[in-house]
């Protein structure tokens, strides 16, 4: 395939990033998540106080020798991220205090627009093997859209109903994956030393992206990204440069189920709803001239008029403004507020919007 005129759908691309990522057509994807190197090496951190390595840890997995050269090859990944995404684009790119930092400052240099640092709260965090600092018990994942002016997907409605129908917050408790979810290698080893639970990419691209989207994973490791991808009916690219996480990405996702169409759409907001003049209702008869309206209590009644108002005693004007004047409100919301009758029901007229 010619990767440099047609997108490899739910492909992964072995190679260096950079160099797989300049081979992709520009404007191509809805979302990038990324979950790049954290920069361990330079901090000594990829050793217990024994002076072994930590589990599924090698030397080359974190390779830079200055952070000079670190932030030389975020500033080159970031730069092709920015050209793939499509101008009402999101990234999300995970990290911890070693490097999200940095990732955060070259972000905005090449002009992205964040919208909101989420921390990812670890319910069962690994413990500081040195013992002299705090265990660190979160990660932090910057989204940002790809310029100010994008307009971006966020699909509130979903969030919310993820969160028992409160707002979701920018802190989440997610623990890391354990059991049969970590992958592990031939010795019983983690293969992969960072790799993400499904639970966080599940909220990430139900937050962010739609069935039928488009993602690109620059860092996919073991494929987390990639499985949640094909299980929420998205789309993706994955780039990674070890061949045993390759070999393992591409066992996960053919394991993976795929999620019945009707599961997987976001829940529908009502700031991205279809905009439906109550006076078309009218219009096309749904609701003709003489129909009554009433309360959910029935406790009042008003009249549509021809013209697409409600008459209400002395009151007359939209059914908002007559809503907030029966119920001497500042304001009301007339599509939640007046219902009408259908097959022995009274029924919200908010339903005739769908």
């Amino acid at each position: 395939m010619d990767i440099s005129r047609d997108l490899p759908l739910d492909q992964i691309l072995r190679g260096d990033c950079i160099d797989m990522m300049r081979m992709l057509p520009a404007a191509s994807f809805h979302c990038v998540f990324a979950d790049p190197p954290y920069n361990l090496q330079l901090r000594g951190e990829l050793r217990r106080p024994d002076d072994s390595l930590v589990d599924g840890v090698d030397e080359e997995w974190d390779r830079f020798t200055d952070f000079a050269e670190y932030d030389a090859f975020t500033r080159g990944w970031l730069t092709e991220a920015r050209r793939l995404l499509r101008k009402d684009g999101t990234i999300w790119v995970i990290g911890s205090y070693h490097n999200i930092f940095r990732i955060g400052s070259i972000l905005q240099d090449l002009g992205f627009w964040i919208l909101n640092d989420v921390i990812w709260r670890k319910s069962n965090p690994m413990p500081n093997f040195r013992g002299r600092r705090f265990t660190n018990a979160h990660e932090t994942l910057i989204w940002a859209a790809r310029g100010q002016d994008s307009r971006y997907r966020f699909n509130y409605a979903a969030m919310k109903a993820l969160n028992d129908d409160l707002q979701m917050r920018s802190d989440w408790l997610i623990p890391l994956c354990t059991g049969e979810e970590r992958l592990r290698n031939e010795h019983g080893l983690k293969l992969h030393p960072t790799q993400k639970p499904e639970a966080l990419l599940h909220r990430v691209l139900l937050a962010s992206t739609g069935p039928g989207d488009v993602v690109l994973d620059p860092f996919l490791g073991s494929g987390t990204t990639a499985a949640v991808a094909k299980h929420l009916g998205r789309h993706f690219v994955g780039i990674e440069r070890h061949p045993a996480y390759v070999e393992a990405a591409l066992a996960r996702i053919r394991r993976q189920r795929v999620a019945a169409s009707e599961v997987v759409a976001p829940t529908p907001s009502r700031r991205t709803a279809t905009r439906v003049p109550f006076g078309s209702l009218v219009e096309q008869g749904i609701l003709p001239p003489g129909t009554v309206l009433a309360d959910k209590m029935r406790r009042v009644a008003a009249t549509v008029a021809a013209d697409g108002t409600l008459i209400c005693g002395p009151h007359r004007g939209s059914i908002h403004q007559v809503g907030a004047a029966v119920t001497n409100a500042p304001s009301c919301n007339g599509w939640m507020f007046w219902f009408f009758e259908r097959n022995g029901e009274w029924v919200a007229i908010d339903v005739l919007r769908g």
